[in-house]
């Protein structure tokens, strides 16, 4: 599913994607989206032949920025959108998800956002753990760094999917 997603997006910027600026760019966005994240970024950046370090630089970057914002924010937009009627089904869903989740992340607290965050799965990612930790009421600064040690570890694995195993297949 990412892979598609991130060619679509490839296809949207495609314009974008002509010059170095462009492709820095595209990755950038693609790393700061839910669901997609630096996982996205990185296999974009792979297939527009950026180097691995300033790939990895940038998609960590695009990635950490929207983490805060989850972190300090998220249980007040929540809280509004469940009183407007139309939003009330997504922060149910929300809830759900967080609920499912969040016995793995308390068992092992800080080290659990952090390999919730950086094992590049389904379901897991920045914005699914940092909403965990806002959800959790745990520590926010503890929590944005585990959460930015996830994405370490993310881009890590992900730079060696992106620039060795799909650099041998493609």
């Amino acid at each position: 599913m990412t892979e598609s997603l991130v060619n679509f997006f490839l296809s949207v910027f495609s314009g974008m994607t002509t010059t170095e600026l462009g492709k820095s760019i595209t990755i950038f966005i693609i790393s700061m989206l839910p669901i997609i994240e630096l996982r996205g970024g990185m296999i974009a950046a792979a297939l527009l032949h950026l180097s691995l370090w300033k790939a990895f630089i940038i998609c960590f970057i695009g990635n950490i920025l929207p983490i805060p914002f989850i972190l300090w924010f998220i249980r007040a937009i929540l809280n509004w959108m469940c009183n407007v009627k139309c939003f009330k089904k997504i922060v149910l869903w929300l809830d759900d998800k967080v609920e499912k989740k969040k016995g793995q992340i308390e068992k092992y607290g800080f080290w659990g956002i952090v390999l919730f965050v950086g094992i590049p799965l389904p379901g897991t990612g920045a914005w699914t753990g940092s909403l965990i930790a806002a959800m959790l009421d745990m520590n926010k600064k503890k929590a944005f760094l585990a959460a930015t040690l996830g994405v370490v570890l993310a881009g890590v694995i992900m730079a060696i999917f992106s620039y060795g195993i799909l650099d041998l297949i493609i």
